[in-house]
């Protein structure tokens, strides 16, 4: 091969090394490595939330029981113990044994009607809020867990019409 044949061999290299992306390589100095730490810390914690107990509007006469029911949910870190609490109520003298509602209408607040909440279908095991007497427990999962509320109006003498409620505040602890 003459000169002439190998400086176009070696000017035709670089073209094709140069278009290939080649020819541009970079020389390195060195590197240095290092550890990055990531991290989330996780502390224990519950949400409740509920949905009204309607025992009805059509309800005339209280000479039988009316019953009804409702869920909370309650949503606590995965492995969490938990105690769901229910209190006695809003209206004056409600207790979790004698729960109360009120009426609403001008004239009638001072007017109660009795009705009890359980923690089951059967209406046996009343749902208060001494932890380990009366309360539910459960364990989170990290996910919505449903509860069921179930609540009766027991037969008594009726009062006048209209709307009797109360609230009940709701409380996990865990």
């Amino acid at each position: 091969m003459n000169s002439s044949s190998g400086k176009i061999l070696r000017i035709a290299t670089l073209v094709m090394c140069s278009a290939l992306g080649l020819a541009s390589v970079k020389a390195q100095a060195g590197s240095a490595t290092t550890t990055m730490q990531v991290q989330i810390t996780l502390v224990a914690s519950c949400a409740v939330s509920a949905t009204t107990l309607n025992f009805g509007s059509g309800v005339g006469l209280l000479t039988t029981a009316v019953t009804g029911s409702t869920t909370l949910s309650v949503t606590c870190s995965n492995t969490t113990p938990y105690n769901v609490e229910l209190d006695g109520g809003t209206v004056t003298g409600s207790t979790v044994a004698s729960r109360l509602m009120a009426g609403t209408a001008t004239g009638n607040t001072g007017t109660t009607l009795g009705f009890q909440l359980y923690s089951n279908a059967g209406l046996s095991t009343v749902w208060g809020n001494t932890v380990g007497t009366n309360t539910v427990t459960g364990t989170g999962t990290g996910a919505a867990q449903t509860l069921t509320v179930y609540g009766q109006v027991p037969a008594q003498t009726t009062p006048k019409p209209d709307t009797y409620q109360t609230t009940i505040n709701v409380t996990v602890a865990y």
